[in-house]
């Protein structure tokens, strides 16, 4: 039987009903976070806002509540970028990534005169402190420093220990995220190949159909530690439009091209606009370089109409602003103006 082809607005309406911005649910924030793959949190609030633009009742207490009990933890994860996901997740992705990431830091710091002996050595001393309890970043680097590391030594060291930020730092209260802990699940034993499937359902789940190529980009993997994993699970197989591959996990909701996208507002680091996403084109080329570009440290906030990026937003305190990239088609301008107001009121309550 021939493999179904699925074109750029078949992939952008799977896109936007697994990452929840198609139709919200009202849904429990941890299962939420598990559904749309984690969320990227190099700003904290980011996770909030993503939230709120996903689920139906979102306060910012059920996200915070959610990290101080421990049902969701934040650390560096895919792409050595630091993620928020649930604690179930947290070590079959830890797992997942773990070689591939220390490979790819110990290339980085070879030039630095640093290899994998140091970091382990170190992070066997950061482990023996946070046994103690959580400490704030500056204190575990001093304490790095008083036992003979370079000051460097820091920025790897977290690769060979599971450690995550801990509440209320990284928080919508407490936004830098700069007091450290062991994780919960530092000692649960999961194998590289458990958590590698764990990698391909979560991506799938939340971005699929994709090639195996977007599964890599997104997890910080290599194409052939994949493949051999991939091949071993019983997954489903389209075709782009250009006649490639793609994967994806059996009854996932694949919805009518022709279905309704409602406005919705994203925040900066959106996990849907990355690279890995490029095909559903939910960020039109044209604009990728104005939402990402490298006078700016981290990306725009964005807002959707009709599945794609029109324009960013801005919160003054008062009000959010719209800057559309061209004139906003009037059958859309009411509806967008209402989610304005309602996200204004969700930043300033």
């Amino acid at each position: 039987m021939a493999e179904r082809a699925l074109d750029a607005r078949a992939l952008n309406r799977a896109l936007l009903a697994r990452q929840l911005l198609l139709n919200r649910p009202k849904s429990p924030v941890v299962r939420a976070v598990e559904k749309v793959g984690g969320l990227q949190t190099q700003y904290a609030p980011s996770a909030y806002i993503g939230l709120w633009s996903r689920l139906t009742g979102f306060e910012r207490s059920h996200l915070t509540r959610a990290l101080e009990r421990g049902r969701i933890l934040q650390g560096t994860l895919l792409r050595v970028t630091i993620h928020m996901v649930s604690v179930g997740d947290y070590p079959l992705l830890t797992a997942a990534v773990r070689r591939s990431r220390r490979e790819w830091w110990l290339r980085v710091a070879r030039s630095r005169g640093l290899g994998e002996i140091e970091y382990r050595k170190a992070a066997t001393l950061l482990r023996d402190i946070l046994r103690d309890g959580p400490r704030p970043r500056d204190n575990l680097i001093e304490m790095l420093a008083a036992e003979g590391f370079p000051k460097e030594i820091w920025e790897g060291a977290g690769l060979w220990i599971d450690m995550i930020r801990v509440p209320p730092s990284g928080t919508w209260e407490r936004r830098r995220a700069d007091l450290y802990g062991l994780a919960p699940t530092e000692t649960r034993q999961v194998t590289e190949e458990e958590g590698l499937q764990h990698l391909v359902r979560r991506y799938l789940g939340g971005f699929g159909p994709a090639a195996i190529a977007d599964i890599s980009s997104w997890g910080g993997v290599p194409i052939t530690t994949l493949r051999p994993v991939i091949d071993r699970m019983a997954l489903r197989r389209f075709r782009d439009a250009e006649g490639g591959e793609l994967l994806d996990l059996p009854r996932q909701p694949l919805p009518e091209p022709t279905s309704a996208a409602p406005p919705r507002f994203l925040p900066t680091w959106d996990a849907t606009l990355l690279a890995h996403a490029r095909r559903t084109q939910i960020l039109p080329e044209e604009y990728r370089t104005v939402i990402f570009n490298t006078k700016n440290p981290q990306s725009l906030t964005t807002f959707l109409l009709d599945g794609a990026v029109a324009g960013i937003w801005r919160h003054d305190g008062a009000k959010v602003h719209l800057e559309p990239f061209a004139p906003i088609p009037r059958a859309y301008r009411r509806e967008l103006e209402e989610e304005a107001s309602r996200l204004s009121a969700f930043l300033g309550g």
